[in-house]
């Protein structure tokens, strides 16, 4: 890898190990683009990810692990990659389920109103009144990643919830939630 290779004018050792690390990462998203393609259902991409995957993911841990003994520990390279080796099975975890995307980009796209927004609301009138605003606005990103219409969501919830019983709450969650004439 970084040992590999001669520096090149404007090129740092971190630079390189960077760059190793992103190859490596592409050959992940290799994986996923070759699902799609193959118009992969969610079974069939986490079959293709439990044999592919692992040991392109086995080569980054260790190379993971190499270089956090290579870099200063106290360096945003070592921050990085300890980051990482701390959280591998949170990394590892989308190879179980074909469902979950590789990267999360999808919740990056969904908050991107929230950071628009942020100076519309910055005088949310008090810290309740900021974190009623952030419960809003995640439901209704939640909702309308499963497919529904946000107004119709909170207009049904909103209607139903007084009589309901405290142990059919879970049934109004975006992902269980069906509107009242479909339940």
């Amino acid at each position: 890898m970084a040992s590999d290779k001669t520096t090149k004018p404007g090129e740092t050792p971190q630079r390189i190990l960077a760059h190793d690390a992103l190859e490596m990462i592409g050959e992940l998203f290799a994986i996923e683009r070759a699902a799609t393609e193959a118009g992969d259902d969610h079974e069939q991409r986490r079959a293709r990810r439990q044999s592919q995957a692992p040991p392109i993911l086995d080569k980054i841990k260790a190379w993971c692990e190499d270089k956090l003994r290579d870099v200063l520990p106290k360096s945003p390279t070592a921050g990085a990659i300890s980051y990482l080796l701390k959280r591998w099975d949170v990394f590892t975890r989308y190879l179980e389920d074909g469902r979950i995307a590789i990267d999360n980009n999808a919740a990056e796209r969904a908050l991107r109103p929230v950071a628009i927004g942020r100076k519309n609301w910055l005088f949310a009138g008090s810290n309740r009144g900021g974190d009623a605003c952030a419960i809003a606005m995640s439901l209704i990103a939640t909702t309308k990643a499963h497919g529904h219409d946000p107004l119709a969501y909170l207009t049904d919830v909103l209607t139903r919830l007084p009589t309901l019983k405290a142990k059919d709450i879970e049934s109004l969650l975006p992902m269980n939630w069906k509107p009242a004439t479909a339940a």
